[in-house]
């Protein structure tokens, strides 16, 4: 599983690992979604751990600044409920990307 923006290779695994670190996010998925000139984007699924206070993309890429290097910081942000998964519980990444390809 891996994103290619621009050429340059990105591993979602590794993007997640670091987004846990956000006060506000409970659960976080990360997806490459079609993107006209780069290829693909950076897509954060994000479970907020308070639906009254969610994160923001603002919010997101100040925590990201400097931490993590700029082609990797998620363009997109979808603050979901919860996520797809399969009936053995693994969450459903092909659907996550198919749902939100088409909408910026």
């Amino acid at each position: 599983d891996m994103i290619i923006r621009g050429g340059e290779n990105i591993y979602p695994r590794e993007v997640e690992e670091f987004l846990y670190g956000h006060p506000k996010i409970a659960d976080v998925q990360v997806v490459g979604v079609p993107h006209e000139r780069y290829g693909e984007e950076v897509l954060a699924c994000v479970v907020p751990r308070d639906a009254a206070d969610p994160l923001t993309l603002e919010e997101l890429r100040a925590y990201c600044e400097g931490r993590l290097a700029h082609y990797k910081v998620p363009s997109r942000l979808q603050l979901l409920d919860s996520f797809p998964m399969t009936v053995s519980g693994k969450v459903r990444k092909v659907e996550l990307r198919e749902r939100y390809a088409a909408h910026p």
